[in-house]
């Protein structure tokens, strides 16, 4: 550590920074010599542990006492030993004296100058050990100072990193504690979902030019129980496409008019025109599950649509018309879900309906509906994508791949993944399946 980056205070070994940290505040630390030892340490920070020049004086006081009694400790024990062995040499030389009676003066004396060099030998060998203790310490202090800058240097950068990712957060989210934790959740994850979208959604329209250029038209269908996702992925799928080349029909009770006519009338009237995309909210297999289930057509009806329908999407196919029909099925427990959202939600209210308070009432009518329209009306020529849509960006997903993958427009995206997720996108087989063991799709 540079003392040259700090400056004296009053006070006898306490230092403090030049410069101020911008979370910290100002750093002291102590440096001072005690018992032939020289001692570097911090002593904490002006901002971050609240210390004043007088605070700081008072821990270094303190760690200088602690030091004080650590070396006092082991000075006691060895004047102790020392008065122990100065009263047995006494009462060995006096038994000596006494047994001894002898011995000259001469030979007193020689007893006594060796135990003088002794006695000097042994002095000598007890500095020459403190000096090597002395050392040791010095050379220990140094290295725990050198590690401690090393730790301190890797934590402030640490700590400023996060400081600014912090403050770069707060900038872009404003006054986020005032928004409920689940909305703000979902929001971040709507922000995910439509960045994962986003390079689909430029493919649609690369389609879409293609399909204008060459004069080619466009109709898919959403079918799909009540709250299974199927205006959600249409606005998803629409959302940067060219307003002036496609159309979404939702068509409600049929006319007065409308009743006496063939029955797929009133939609061929909104077929597309050469280079035009038409989605339908809701299309005519309205005939195959929701009239019959409410009795809004007789069985004669039902059974003329059913041998009626493949005949005529066949016929559409062989006039040039790229027919692409989606299946969004949802489960049972998510209906009853998204059901109580929109009871609750006012935002949400004006999408319950007398129909979608029945649906779960009559969800096995519509399970032998949609299993007999799965199985008749799949073709070669217009074949059902079944779309799991309990997961809703998932879906719209899948379903805007299933788009993409029924036409070869040029310039595609090849970095882009275009297989279907076997998870949610699934074969008219499997489906049915599920349903023979299990009425919770």
């Amino acid at each position: 550590m540079n003392l040259s980056n700090f400056e004296r205070t009053e006070y006898i070994g306490l230092y403090k920074s030049k410069t101020e940290h911008p979370l910290f505040g100002k750093k002291y630390v102590a440096r001072f010599q005690l018992n032939k030892k020289r001692y570097l340490k911090v002593l904490g920070y002006e901002k971050a542990d609240g210390l004043t020049d007088l605070d700081a004086h008072n821990i270094l006081v303190d760690y200088k006492k602690s030091i004080s009694e650590e070396d006092a400790e082991p000075s006691t024990t060895s004047t102790t030993e020392n008065k122990n062995k100065i009263k047995s040499e006494n009462k060995s030389e006096s038994i000596k004296a006494k047994s001894q009676n002898t011995i000259d003066n001469n030979s007193n004396s020689n007893d006594d100058n060796e135990s003088k060099i002794v006695s000097n030998s042994n002095k000598n060998s007890d500095d020459s050990r403190n000096d090597t203790t002395n050392s040791d310490t010095i050379t220990a202090t140094d290295n725990n100072i050198q590690e401690n800058r090393v730790s301190l240097d890797v934590d402030t950068k640490m700590l400023e990193t996060l400081a600014k990712e912090n403050y770069e957060l707060n900038k872009l989210l404003g006054d986020y504690k005032t928004i409920d934790k689940n909305d703000f959740k979902d929001g971040i994850q709507k922000i995910y979902d439509s960045n994962e979208m986003k390079p689909y959604q430029i493919e649609l329209i690369k389609m879409q030019k293609y399909l204008e250029a060459s004069e080619k038209k466009m109709i898919i269908l959403f079918e799909g129980r009540d709250a299974s996702g199927k205006g959600g992925a249409i606005r998803r799928m629409t959302r940067y496409m060219n307003s002036r080349n496609y159309r979404v029909v939702a068509l409600g009770k049929p006319t007065e008019t409308q009743k006496g006519q063939w029955f797929f009338q009133k939609y061929i009237e909104h077929f597309p025109t050469s280079g035009e995309v038409v989605l339908f909210d809701r299309s005519w297999y309205n005939r195959a599950m929701v009239e019959p289930v409410f009795g809004f057509c007789t069985q004669e009806q039902y059974q003329i649509f059913m041998e009626d329908v493949v005949s005529f999407e066949r016929d559409l196919v062989r006039q040039d018309v790229i027919l692409i029909k989606l299946y969004f099925s949802v489960s049972k427990d998510m209906q009853l879900q998204r059901f109580e959202s929109r009871r609750t939600n006012p935002l949400k209210q004006w999408k319950l309906s007398e129909v979608d308070l029945q649906a779960q009432e009559m969800w096995d009518q519509f399970s032998e509906k949609k299993y007999e329209m799965l199985k008749q009306t799949h073709s070669t020529s217009a074949p059902w994508h079944i779309v799991r849509s309990d997961n809703k960006h998932k879906a719209r997903m899948e379903a805007i791949k299933i788009v993409l993958n029924s036409v070869d427009y040029p310039d595609r995206n090849k970095s882009l993944c275009f297989d279907k997720n076997t998870k949610y996108n699934i074969s008219v087989q499997q489906e049915l399946s599920r349903m023979r063991q299990k009425k919770d799709y």
